[in-house]
């Protein structure tokens, strides 16, 4: 794989942004400040780019595997090279806020919005998102279970009414 293939793959992502964020320059003039602010209230308050900060890091870690693997005698100025360029894209993460951001007040208002922010910034919204994933493994082995029951009885009782029906289908033998 060449340097620039490996560079072509972080750029890809970056490239897309870039796209997305041109896209909704237009849309930006529609949405007040007042609710782009509940919006980003909102995300922060659900956590809802969290997910994305390992993108620049494992964008990073791989750009150094790929360099190093190419010519390891260079590894102390590849990484310390990656690693200064990575800081300095970190400024960056700001824009994918915005997009998000954009992207909730285009689909809540920012009454909807405040109202998400009150109530996952109280107790209750900040145990669901803490004990929400627990919860969600919890419900989906017990549907797990579930659906084994449930196709084992259908099984079992369809099997039976099939037997009773073959059985009478049958001829008596006479006597």
């Amino acid at each position: 794989m060449t340097q620039a293939t490996g560079f072509r793959r972080l750029i890809a992502p970056f490239a897309a942004l870039a796209v997305i964020a041109s896209i909704h320059v237009a849309q930006a003039q529609d949405i007040s400040e007042s609710h782009l602010a509940a919006a980003r209230q909102a995300i922060a308050a659900i956590d809802a780019t969290e997910q994305f900060d390992t993108i620049l890091p494992r964008a990073a870690q791989a750009l150094k595997a790929e360099l190093i693997q190419k010519d390891p005698n260079l590894e102390k100025q590849i990484t310390q090279t990656v690693d200064e360029k990575a800081l300095e894209l970190t400024a960056r993460r700001g824009d994918l806020e915005t997009e998000a951001a954009r992207a909730y007040a285009n689909s809540f208002s920012e009454e909807e919005l405040k109202a998400i922010s009150a109530f996952y910034d109280s107790p209750a919204g900040k145990k669901l998102i803490s004990e929400g994933p627990i919860v969600t493994r919890e419900v989906l082995k017990a549907a797990n279970i579930w659906q084994n029951g449930i196709a084992r009885d259908l099984a079992q009782s369809v099997g039976e009414v099939l037997a009773k029906q073959e059985g009478a289908a049958q001829p008596q033998p006479q006597q």
